[in-house]
């Protein structure tokens, strides 16, 4: 048996609130967590575009229900989420998403260098955000890793040069319980090879946008 590859065209979606002209400073890129969807998302930072922020949401390519069919069949539940990548042609995955956020970025802000640009990352959106900033076809100001922690499989050489010259912040509830002590360690010991020390907010919440650490970011 082979296992082949073929390249062809596919059409990505994304989420926006606000809009990119002439007055616009600040844009902030957010990346959803697992079995999420970017409009629903996207909804949790309008603080930001009441504050002249404009926000872009790019949605995993991935798309399931969040139930299996059995599941489904009793209790009527259709809801679909998406996802960055699975351990499954995971490389591919990857190459795919980062490709797709390139355009969408080139689509936003094209040429422009005079925009204030965050990234920020949500649960798996926390891993996808340092990748993406790591293949240097865009530029950007702060890297905010949200619920999530560096993903261990990172070009740590380039990582040094290019985040040492970056704001990176680690923002988290203290309730959240997928942020374990041994994923804090883990993110520590990822930090210490990328020789960063990002700066870390603390909020009184589980796993989910706080609206008022948002403000606290703006």
């Amino acid at each position: 048996m082979q296992e082949l590859s073929i390249p062809f065209t596919y059409t990505g979606r994304y989420f926006k609130l606000g809009e990119i002209n002439a007055n616009t400073q600040a844009v902030w890129f957010v990346l959803h967590g697992y079995g999420q969807l970017a409009q629903y998302f996207l909804r949790k930072f309008n603080v930001l575009e009441a504050n002249g922020i404009c926000v872009i949401a790019p949605e995993g390519l991935s798309h399931y229900y969040l139930e299996d069919a059995s599941t489904r069949n009793k209790t009527g539940n259709t809801r679909v989420g998406a996802s960055w990548m699975t351990r499954e042609n995971r490389v591919r995955d990857i190459e795919n998403y980062l490709a797709y956020l390139d355009t969408v970025f080139e689509r936003e802000i094209g040429t422009r260098k005079d925009l204030n640009v965050t990234l920020l990352g949500f649960s798996q959106g926390a891993a996808t955000v340092p990748r993406w900033a790591l293949s240097q076809n865009i530029y950007f100001n702060r890297l905010m890793l949200w619920a999530g922690i560096l993903p261990p499989d990172m070009d740590f050489e380039k990582g040094k040069r290019l985040f040492k010259e970056k704001a990176v912040t680690v923002v988290y509830g203290k309730n959240d319980p997928f942020l374990t002590e041994s994923r804090f360690g883990e993110m520590k010991a990822l930090a210490e090879k990328l020789e960063i020390a990002p700066k870390e907010i603390v909020f009184d919440g589980a796993h989910e946008i706080h609206e008022p650490t948002l403000r606290l970011l703006i």
